[in-house]
């Protein structure tokens, strides 16, 4: 079935970046590390999607949709919600903010972020595909 492969495929390469987030914070690459965990949950909220067969192009559309669908329908609670949007908002200042030093414990904290929500979709796919 062609949207469980995508949704898979989108769980992997999430599982990859959580891999290279880790790799980055093990490294003191902190701004990486944070970019890493904020794509480790933009995969893996694009696998949830793929099972409803939606997709966007623009990343805050997508997290948009996941927010009003999945999130403010307690699917996934409103405080991951609030995580992730935290994330999101940091992967943008690390990225694009000269100046922004992005701290060891900052890191810790979203890879932690990512690798719950990773766990919760993946749990939350297999649900969907026994159905």
């Amino acid at each position: 079935n062609r949207k469980q492969d995508l949704s898979s495929y989108r769980l992997s390469q999430a599982e990859d970046s959580i891999k290279v987030a880790q790799m980055s914070y093990d490294n003191a690459l902190f701004k990486d590390s944070i970019n890493r965990s904020y794509y480790a949950t933009f995969y893996a909220i694009k696998a949830v999607l793929a099972l409803e067969e939606i997709d966007f192009k623009r990343h805050k559309d997508a997290i948009g949709y996941f927010n009003k669908t999945y999130v403010a329908t307690e699917k996934f609670s409103k405080e991951l919600g609030r995580r992730i949007g935290m994330l999101k908002q940091l992967r943008e200042k690390s990225d694009y903010d000269d100046f922004y030093i992005a701290s060891k414990e900052e890191s810790e904290r979203q890879i932690s972020v990512a690798d719950e929500f990773i766990i919760l979709a993946e749990k939350y796919c297999m649900e969907q595909n026994t159905q």
